[in-house]
């Protein structure tokens, strides 16, 4: 495996709802790979956290936009042990709350704060010297429309709603399903940037498929695509 990492830059664009297996799939290919990881959701969370926390207006899109350029975002991409911090504080753990939770959406909807982000990840995405895996809502359609490779995991919300509420400790598998499903409406019907499949993206299905055969999926599909660069 390790050898096939000089083989040439890839970029891979891994697209899809919550729940799906994307972040554990992405850093699970990066890390078997040798190449960076990019969790482009974490970002987001980490805008919308500094707002909550900093007392802006969520309910005013124009100042949800004033402070986008504010907070400094750095994000390390060792898929082993990706972090985030705002301002120099580690927020990895404070991102994840629910009160961030309800409230990103509202905030990655302000075009200002999605140009602001889309920057960063291309910049981030860029600089990587072996190729990276980005994970997110936009990466194949907005972000890196040119990536190497571009997948999209989908999985029936009755499947995304167990693992979510897995992952989210006592969390109502009813009302977790409800929530992932207003958060795709949201998503999907925004005018900047919605979540949405690329034309020449590969859609991988994972309601019936553990999280190791989507990893065994995706591996397959990016080192024959590095294969045939």
């Amino acid at each position: 495996m390790e050898n096939s990492a000089a083989a040439g830059t890839v970029i891979v664009a891994i697209d899809g709802p919550s729940g799906t297996g994307k972040s554990s799939t992405s850093k699970a290919v990066a890390a078997q790979l040798g190449l960076s990881y990019l969790d482009t959701g974490a970002q987001y969370r980490a805008i919308t956290w500094w707002m909550v926390n900093n007392g802006i207006d969520l309910t005013d899109p124009g100042a949800i936009a004033a402070a986008a350029g504010k907070p400094e975002i750095v994000s390390g991409t060792d898929p082993a042990a990706p972090t985030i911090t705002v301002d120099g504080t580690d927020v990895a753990g404070p991102i994840r709350t629910q009160e961030v939770t309800s409230k990103v959406s509202a905030v990655s909807a302000v075009p200002d704060v999605r140009t602001r982000i889309t920057e960063l990840q291309r910049s981030i995405a860029l600089g990587a010297e072996k190729g990276i895996v980005v994970e997110g809502r936009d990466i194949g359609t907005t972000v890196l429309p040119d990536a190497d490779l571009k997948i999209f995991l989908t999985a029936s919300p009755e499947a995304r709603a167990a693992r979510r509420s897995g992952e989210l400790k006592g969390a109502d598998v009813n009302a977790t399903r409800e929530a992932l499903i207003k958060r795709d409406a949201a998503d999907s019907s925004r005018k900047t940037s919605p979540l949405a499949k690329a034309d020449d993206a590969v859609e991988v299905d994972t309601t019936e498929l553990s999280l190791q055969q989507v990893i065994e999926c995706v591996v397959t599909l990016v080192e024959e695509k590095r294969a045939g660069k």
